[in-house]
């Protein structure tokens, strides 16, 4: 078995790029598409948090679906890695629609966006969740499948950073003052590159862990229900993602409508981003420092281990967030400096997610004797999912309680209250809750030697047999 617990590096990289074409995505569709639907493609606030939650709700049952395709899936490829081949183009094509304005009336915009979101959802689901359970089969080595979830998550904010400046550079470049273009030109350039990484992470990956054939589906969601590990995970799931997108969500609105950088202090640098220039060198700033993160995870998960680090990354985020809601408009240095330092936590806490995803699925295997690898990693997608509906609904209904109107240039006070509680009390309030769930979490590093030791044994034994 030992070897082929090591992965090369041009194996780890290449699987990481699979993330940077998720997170191309992903991390357009959290801090813009709020802020397009509600500002640029003309819909109401109530509107598009309704759209947000009923589109997220539903489409977190297709990741739990998606796993069990995935699991059953046979081909010469293995079960996870095709789906990358089969999703890259219309997942593509599905970005692209999502930020499209059709010259329709209000009822049919609504349609349109009812209509791309789903096909956006389904396409992110049939290539993400395959995608987080390839981390699963590439090697049965715990320590090996943390470091490659950091690997995982440097290619997730190396996306972010793409994306980021597509949108910031290139909507007022190629829209040429037409905003609605301007997002649908960009979406083009965004696909395009997200594609590309979607064959790259299928021709460089290869899977090894082969799965104990389970006896049917309903045994597969028995056995999920019995794994304490995995509940535990999916109600953390979806607190950080949750949290992580209020605070994805709020950026735009805080930055084109309460941030004054009345000195000019970053004019130089953001004359590129046009109005959103200070919001873009913010979110880049967010994104690099995130990275960063990836660097320290492995040795900082080795000192305090997975479920002790997670607890002190949520609290260490959390509190720089929140008190973010003191500072004013004008203190841009503050404003960047607190929401970098909440950063560095929030880009710890899905490296370490999706390495106890792993845990969960090794502690199945040698509870059950059979491994849903795809049905475990589904949780993933679902938090994200649906944690992301949940946020963007909440992002959005706090700015309706205070009476935000899109279409207004000039936003109240009132207004600017909910945006600025978006981005810190409500974010950081949120997540205090996943410290009580991971006090119930029970693999621990100790636990976690202990089973992979044993499905060493247990898998030698069925090979034998």
């Amino acid at each position: 078995m030992s070897e082929i617990t090591k992965l090369s590096i041009k194996e780890k990289i290449g699987y990481a790029l699979g993330d940077t074409a998720a997170n191309i995505a992903w991390r357009t569709i959290g801090p813009f598409l709020p802020i397009f639907y509600t500002d640029v493609f003309g819909l109401g606030t109530a509107a598009v948090a309704t759209l947000l939650l009923v589109i997220r709700l539903g489409d977190g049952i297709t990741d739990l679906i998606m796993g069990n395709i995935a699991d059953r899936t046979r081909t010469k490829w293995g079960k996870f890695r095709p789906w990358l081949l089969w999703t890259a183009l219309p997942f593509g094509v599905a970005l692209v629609l999502q930020f499209t304005t059709p010259d329709l009336g209000l009822s049919g915009k609504l349609f349109w966006a009812y209509a791309t979101s789903i096909f956006y959802t389904l396409a992110y689901t049939a290539n993400n969740v395959p995608y987080s359970a390839l981390m699963g089969v590439m090697t049965p080595n715990v320590k090996e499948r943390t470091v490659l979830s950091s690997y995982r998550f440097f290619g997730a904010y190396l996306g972010g950073i793409i994306a980021t400046i597509g949108v910031i550079s290139l909507v007022d470049f190629l829209g040429k003052g037409n905003e609605n273009l301007g997002y649908q030109y960009t979406m083009y350039v965004l696909a395009f590159i997200l594609a590309v990484f979607s064959f790259i992470t299928f021709y460089t990956t290869k899977e090894r862990v082969k799965a104990v054939k389970t006896d049917d589906i309903f045994t597969d969601y028995k056995d999920l229900l019995k794994n304490k590990p995995w509940l535990i995970l999916l109600f953390i799931g979806f607190v950080f993602v949750t949290y992580n997108i209020i605070k994805q969500s709020s950026i735009m609105y805080y930055f084109t409508h309460y941030v004054q950088d009345e000195n000019g202090f970053f004019g130089a640098l953001t004359e590129w981003g046009g109005k959103n220039g200070l919001a873009g060198l913010y979110l880049l700033s967010l994104l690099v420092v995130s990275m960063i993160s990836t660097v320290f995870a492995p040795a900082l998960t080795k000192y305090f281990g997975k479920v002790r680090l997670f607890m002190f990354s949520i609290l260490f985020s959390a509190g720089f967030a929140g008190a973010m809601y003191v500072l004013e408009s004008n203190e841009i240095g503050s404003i960047f400096t607190l929401g970098i330092l909440s950063e560095f936590g929030a880009g710890l806490m899905p490296i370490l997610f999706f390495a106890m995803l792993g845990d969960s699925a090794d502690y199945s295997e040698l509870k059950n004797g059979r491994r849903a690898t795809g049905l475990i990693f589904s949780a993933g997608t679902f938090a994200m999912k649906f944690g992301s509906g949940m946020a963007g609904a909440i992002t959005l209904a706090v700015l309706n309680l205070y009476n935000y109107d899109g279409q207004v240039l000039v936003k109240t006070p009132e207004m600017l209250e909910g945006i600025k509680l978006n981005m810190s009390i409500v974010p950081a309030i949120f997540v205090l809750i996943g410290v009580v769930a991971l006090l119930m979490y029970p693999l621990t590093p100790e636990k976690m030697k202990e089973v992979e030791e044993e499905l060493l044994i247990q898998r030698s034994e069925s090979v034998s047999e």
